[in-house]
């Protein structure tokens, strides 16, 4: 018997319609005369999704008793007994209740699919194990209810069913997902219009990878190498050499043209770790492909035009760009170049560019060979000893043996100090050891003796011989001690390229800590980075480490001029001309890191003198307007009073006195805003933290306004908040008022509270004319007032001053609309958080939550 295929609908958030898809396909297949059964279908109460159900056989659920409450899992045993073709199974994650057959339901599918029955599932992608953390630091809501991703990933079909976050919070506001009573707390928590799209691209990232996945299997099980174009992947072939920045440019650009283009750099490097390529200009291009969206690949090969292919082919890329040859016109003698080769093998199913470029026949330049390999004098000593001296010890100690070893056994043993020679002390001791070598065998052992001619031909022939091995071995040798020594040496310098390709994505390096890194790196004694202004302006230093650093470049030990007026300045020693690459690399991230801190420096800067000019600008614009409006209604209230013409009643003089005390009132307000914003505008706000409950702060902070203007809404089971009462009440205070002067006559402000996560949000909802988008962070700048506001409502401070108060206890303030129209303000603050970890139940020797425990878990997370 088979096991059965697994088909899941996918969703990208609750609510989005996986079951009703799942139903929709139950449906079409029994039309078609299969056996399908319903193993285990939640509806949640939604009206649709429950019509679905009927029409369709259903396997009675088991019932189950914990902790004296009743509940009901999918009988996996009735499922097992009735065989049908095909089973319905909702929500894979689901954890079962203890005493059930299996912990988890995917589990329960596992059981079914064995048993040669098809199941269709369904899962959330937030409830996949992989993507825990990712949910949790969206949403601030932690999954308990997981899958593992191989159990999904194994599925033969995965659908997803997606839906536009809009779309999907008009659906929750016409109750098709929650009761009309849960609506307005699910869009203003876990249904918000951030969190649903942060979820929809989760979903789509992934199941876009599970589809490339499926692709790949699909060509390697049929053996397909031609490429196929289901999207296009520009393969660039790099050399090290200048050009390369115009080809991942060009590359960039054709990419740009097709929907979904990747670029995918790549560098062919030789087996044996030698190479011609600038690391310098290699990092550069690595940091550019990278910074236009592409990937930077390092391949070994030793055929470059074969390489490249295969690795195009094996990205199932459908463009390869190539850069013209930089080959003079005489050394094209020695093959046609990269560029024929790869035109000529790519096939039908490759387009390959070659595009011109500056450098177009200049010259590649050769790669530096060192002489010799860095062996240490004592070893070249050593080697001179073994292949000079030895062999004439040799040749006396066998002159001297009465038994006749032969010709051929004393080559073998003078070839065997050449290879000594040629290990000790590299190529020169060792060719020096066989010239030695072959003239001792012709005088002492090749007949006739003691002469310098020998008389046999084959004895010419084996001194020959002898001569032409010894020279290879010594030869061979050497040339992989050198290698060794320069793959090395170009492993070091990639390492340090590489961390300085990476510094400068992340921008994660002062100054003076790459500096620091310079002088360990090349262990040096102090490095400075120097500057003048022009040719004839003294040095001063930008930045330095190290005891006694120079001040001029013509001190240092080590100088490494950066453009016409920086220079890299270093005191220890002199380095070796090959270091100087990699100082180069450095010089030229100095300079990165130098203009960085300077350009940061002048926005921030920039940025405070264009805020001190506009609030002097709005300030005055206060002064001369909202400041003065109540002053003079005081001051005609006063001169009115102090008239002596007039007889004033005592409404009239009752009057008189209440706009004089609202003008107060007035004045008073607007001038502790201004002077609450010029403290947060200097810093000198300072918090006393302590815990304290929301409801002994929040009613206090309504006195200011009508009692029947707002609704309080603050359950006592809420946690402990880590606020400054003082600004806590000031804040709220500030955006109740600003709610209620917006409200429309008999609309109350909802004030209400609840927790999420480590949080407690504080929403303040009112049903006014609403905020545009693009106009929610401008609400709370200084002096900024939205719409057509009165003039004589404020100087615009008061949101400032609530959202600058809010941050200096840790908080947040935000804005968000109103379902039904008008707007949310959301206050977020600190938790003291206590142990609210649900009990657990250990069943079969594990711990899981019980179920009573995990329903208001599924209530937070949303349907499943």
């Amino acid at each position: 018997m088979g096991r059965g295929k697994l088909r899941i609908y996918l969703g990208a958030a609750p609510g989005v319609g996986k079951t009703y898809a799942m139903l929709s396909e139950a449906h079409r297949r029994v039309e078609r005369g299969a056996d399908c059964v319903v193993g285990f279908v939640e509806h949640h109460g939604r009206p649709r999704t429950e019509v679905m159900l009927h029409g369709l056989d259903q396997v009675p659920r088991r019932a189950l008793s914990y902790r004296g409450a009743g509940f009901t899992e999918m009988d996996v045993d009735a499922v097992l007994a009735r065989r049908p073709a095909i089973a319905l199974v909702d929500e894979l994650a689901h954890t079962n209740v203890p005493g059930s057959r299996n912990a988890k339901r995917w589990q329960d599918v596992e059981e079914l699919l064995r048993a040669g029955i098809d199941v269709v599932t369904t899962v959330n992608i937030q409830h996949l194990e992989s993507l825990g953390d990712v949910v949790e630091t969206i949403t601030g809501v932690r999954q308990r209810e997981t899958v593992p991703d191989e159990v999904v990933r194994r599925a033969d079909q995965i659908e997803l069913v997606d839906m536009s976050p809009q779309a999907l919070r008009r659906r929750m506001a016409h109750g098709n997902i929650y009761k009309p009573d849960k609506v307005d707390a699910a869009l203003s928590n876990y249904f918000r219009p951030g969190n649903l799209t942060a979820l929809r691209e989760l979903a789509l990232l992934w199941v876009a990878d599970r589809a490339d996945e499926y692709l790949q299997q699909y060509r390697g099980e049929h053996g397909i190498r031609s490429t196929w174009q289901a999207r296009e992947r520009i393969v660039v072939g790099l050399t090290g050499g200048p050009e390369g920045r115009t080809l991942i440019r060009r590359a960039a650009r054709l990419a740009e043209k097709g929907a979904g283009g990747e670029v995918l750099a790549v560098y062919i490097a030789r087996s044996d770790g030698l190479t011609a390529a600038s690391p310098k200009e290699l990092a550069v291009q690595r940091t550019l492909v990278e910074d236009l969206g592409g990937t930077f690949h390092h391949v070994i090969g030793d055929n470059v035009p074969d390489a490249l292919l295969a690795f195009a082919r094996g990205v199932n890329a459908t463009q390869i760009v190539l850069g013209s040859s930089r080959r003079k016109a005489w050394q094209y003698v020695f093959g046609p170049g990269v560029g024929a080769g790869v035109a000529r093998d790519s096939g039908p199913d490759l387009d390959v560019h070659i595009v011109t470029h500056e450098h177009v026949a200049k010259g590649r330049g050769l790669p530096v060979v060192r002489s010799a390999a860095r062996l240490g004098r004592t070893r070249i000593i050593a080697g001179w000893v073994v292949g000079v001296v030895f062999p004439v010890l040799l040749a006396v100690l066998l002159t001297h043996v009465d038994a006749d070893l032969g010709l051929a056994n004393d080559m073998l043993l003078f070839l065997s100090l050449t290879v000594a020679a040629a290990l000790l002390g590299g190529l020169f001791p060792a060719l020096a050891s066989a010239a030695v070598g072959s003239l001792l065998l012709n005088y002492f052992f090749a007949p006739p003796l003691h002469r310098f001619t020998v008389s046999d031909p084959k004895n010419i022939v084996a001194i020959a011989v002898f001569f032409g091995v010894a020279v290879s071995v010594a030869s061979v040798v050497d040339l992989a001690a050198r290698r060794t020594h320069q793959a090395a040496r170009l492993r070091a310098e990639s390492e340090i390229l590489s961390f300085l390709a990476g510094s400068v994505l992340r921008g994660e390096h002062t100054l003076d800590a790459l500096l620091e890194r310079v002088r360990e790196t090349f262990a040096m004694e102090s490095v400075a980075l120097l500057e003048r202004a022009g040719d004839v302006e003294p040095w001063k230093p930008a930045g330095s480490v190290g005891p006694s650093p120079v001040t001029r470049p013509e001190d240092a030990d080590v100088d490494m001029p950066i453009g016409d007026h920086m220079a890299l300045a270093l005191s220890g020693r002199v380095l070796p001309a090959e270091d100087r690459r990699v100082l180069g690399a450095f010089a030229a991230q100095a300079v990165v890191v130098l203009d960085r801190q300077r350009l940061v420096g002048e926005a921030e800067e920039a940025r405070r003198l264009a805020e001190g000019n506009r609030i002097r600008t709005a300030l005055l614009a206060a002064v001369s307007h909202d400041l003065r409006t109540p002053l003079a209604s005081i001051k005609a209230s006063v001169s009115s009073l102090r008239s002596d013409d007039v007889e004033w009643s005592e409404e009239d003089r009752a009057e008189l006195l209440e706009g004089i005390e609202d003008g107060a009132d007035r004045l008073d307000h607007l001038v502790g805003n201004l002077l609450d914003m010029s403290r947060l505008q200097t810093g000198t706000v300072t918090p006393l933290i302590r815990e304290i409950d929301l409801d002994e702060v929040v009613p206090m902070a309504l006195g200011g306004v009508p009692e029947d203007s707002v609704v309080l809404d603050v359950p006592e089971s809420l946690p402990m908040v880590a606020v400054d009462p003082g600004l806590l009440e000031r804040t709220v205070a500030n955006v109740v008022e600003n709610a209620v002067k917006y409200s429309p006559p008999g609309e109350p402000v909802l004030v209400a509270a609840s927790f999420l996560g480590d949080r407690v949000e504080v929403r303040v909802v009112d049903r006014g004319p609403g905020v545009p988008d693009e106009a929610k962070d401008r609400i709370f700048a200084p002096f900024q007032r939205h719409g057509d506001a009165p003039r004589g409502a404020g100087v615009g401070l008061g949101l400032a001053v609530a959202r600058g108060f809010a941050e200096a206890m840790d908080g947040t303030l935000a804005a968000e609309d109103t379902p039904g129209g008008g707007l949310t303000m959301v206050l977020t603050l600190r938790a003291v958080t206590r142990d609210r970890t649900p009990p657990h139940v250990t069943v079969d020797g594990e711990d899981r939550p019980g179920p009573a425990d995990l329903e208001p878990i599924r209530q937070k997370a949303g349907p499943q």
